[in-house]
């Protein structure tokens, strides 16, 4: 076990830093100088000026020596300044990230609440009313557009109910309570969605094996209908869900700009959105290579899980 969790841990290493490489070589393919940006519209025709501004960044120096720099600094976990404000990139992703990663555990803890024992029922009651009833609930989940969903939750639960505040976002240090009720319908609005998904996967998993012959196996022995579901048939079922529930985490990280722009909630992908926009490469960098590592962690934690779920796997 030592030894394959060592070669995971190797193997992520060398991921984020193909990631690193392949982001750091496509950013300088984008349009546009930074010199020209961070000296702004009056200052940017002047030549010299943007000459001076594009030494100061080091943009003037040759590609692979701009990489050989970056990839010393990213080795001591150092992923540069700001062009606009030389504010270190680790403080704003400190600041945005951890905001996203409760966003996120609490959407898919929220959605796994709902969505597997929502599947399970609809295994057990095959082709009854309550099964296609919930097929027809999931399938809608996943066609229906989050920030549709999330407009409607609005104007339900903030102007038409007013139960919950409509957007903004308060540090839980500051006010509990209040940072609570502004997590509330963020992370309601990603879990619907995500619940339908894990639903139907949970629903498919455990029809497939719940028509295994051991199942039949340990009827015909008499054990009773509960005991085969809990002991036996979840255990198999759940593996292809923890899959869908791990990728569907790490695609939270940076697939949740429309609900952060929409409920105003300070994040990783409005913070990308905005390095965009102003080509703040330093940032933009950081940014992609912190969340494509914790998509790649995640994927690793969930090879890790299915050891512990399935004997045949260790």
């Amino acid at each position: 076990m030592i030894r394959y969790l060592t070669g995971k841990m190797a193997l992520v290493i060398v991921q984020v830093l193909i990631v690193g490489t392949l982001v750091f070589s496509l950013i300088h393919l984008m349009p546009g100088d930074p010199a020209v940006l961070v000296l702004g519209t009056e200052r940017g025709g002047d030549a010299a000026a943007v000459a001076e501004m594009r030494h100061t960044l080091g943009l003037d120096q040759p590609l692979i020596k701009q990489y050989g720099e970056w990839l010393a600094r990213f080795a001591q976990l150092d992923l540069g300044q700001s062009l606009f404000d030389k504010t270190p990139v680790k403080t704003y992703i400190s600041q945005r990230l951890p905001n996203t990663i409760e966003l996120a555990l609490v959407s898919i803890v929220l959605a796994a609440l709902i969505g597997v024992p929502l599947g399970i029922a609809a295994a057990l009651k095959r082709q009854s009313v309550l099964d296609l009833t919930l097929s027809s609930l999931a399938a809608l989940g996943v066609s229906f557009p989050v920030y549709v969903l999330g407009a409607f939750m609005i104007l339900l639960f903030s102007f038409k109910l007013q139960w919950l505040p409509a957007s903004g976002f308060v540090e839980f240090a500051d006010n509990p309570g209040k940072h609570l009720l502004r997590l509330a319908m963020p992370s309601l609005t990603l879990a619907l969605g995500l619940a339908a998904s894990i639903a139907r996967m949970t629903r498919s998993s455990m029809l497939e094996v719940l028509n295994k012959e051991f199942v039949q196996t340990l009827r015909a022995k008499g054990l009773s209908e509960w005991a085969i579901i809990s002991r036996h048939a979840f255990r198999n079922a759940i593996i292809p869900v923890i899959t869908v529930i791990g990728l569907q985490l790490g695609n939270l990280i940076g697939g949740t700009v429309l609900i952060e722009y929409l409920f105003n909630w300070p994040g990783m992908s409005t913070l990308l959105v905005k390095s965009i926009a102003n080509r703040d490469y330093p940032l933009i960098q950081g940014c992609i290579v912190v969340m494509s590592a914790f998509f790649i962690v995640v994927n690793m934690l969930v090879d890790l899980l299915y050891g512990l779920m399935d004997p045949r796997v260790r």
